[in-house]
């Protein structure tokens, strides 16, 4: 899980240099940051020619979901102390899903630090041997890599509103809402204001359904 989900991080170095960021901010955000979906939304912005302030808005909210995981790993992995920043760090989509398919705590830890590990090397390695590489490029933009962004988020995205069931029905009402408010508001919005004003659509879907 690892390897394969950190090997993104070339089409991340690639999508951040060719949005504008520097091979050094490319970097600092795999370092820092380290939530692929909230990096990936502030390079797209940033390419829409957005400001920083709407970019990193959308890159925090995406992001929020890691506090949720943190609530219920925080008595999985039992951090205490200073170990919890460094802990915390690790709390993301891939390493929260392992964790939790363990059949006991032991091995919820163990497989929540394998997949951290693996997945951080290789994803700031990848990020920058993608932006380093793009950066030789001489004009990047001809590449077509803007559409490196919206094409994983369609891949993440896909396999949650693919099947039956009343909670894919429900996804999928939540993603066409924000899809059409999104597109309503994109000609008279900047860039990254379209995405924030879209997240209402889950709010309006959560408040009709029954208890």
């Amino acid at each position: 899980m690892g390897i394969a989900v950190g090997l993104s991080g070339v089409a991340f170095g690639a999508s951040a240099v060719t949005a504008g960021l520097s091979v050094a901010q490319a970097c600092v955000l795999s370092l820092f940051a380290f939530t692929g979906a909230s990096q990936f939304a502030l390079a797209g912005v940033i390419a829409g020619g957005g400001n920083l302030l709407a970019g990193t808005a959308g890159a925090l909210l995406l992001g929020a979901r890691n506090s949720l995981y943190g609530l219920r790993m925080a008595d999985v992995l039992g951090a205490r102390g200073k170990a919890r920043f460094l802990t915390a760090h690790g709390v993301i989509d891939e390493t929260t899903a392992v964790a939790l398919a363990q059949p006991d705590e032991e091995s919820a830890r163990r497989g929540f630090l394998v997949t951290f590990a693996s997945l951080y090397l290789t994803w700031n390695l990848t990020t920058l041997l993608g932006a380093v590489g793009t950066s030789w490029v001489a004009d990047p933009a001809t590449l077509g890599l803007d559409v490196v962004g919206p094409a994983t988020f369609l891949a993440i995205l896909w396999p949650r509103l693919t099947g039956d069931g009343p909670e894919k029905g429900a996804l999928r009402l939540v993603a066409g809402a924000g899809a059409a408010i999104a597109l309503a508001v994109t000609p008279f919005t900047p860039p990254g204001v379209p995405v924030l004003v879209a997240s209402v659509a889950v709010l309006a879907v959560t408040l009709r359904r029954p208890r």
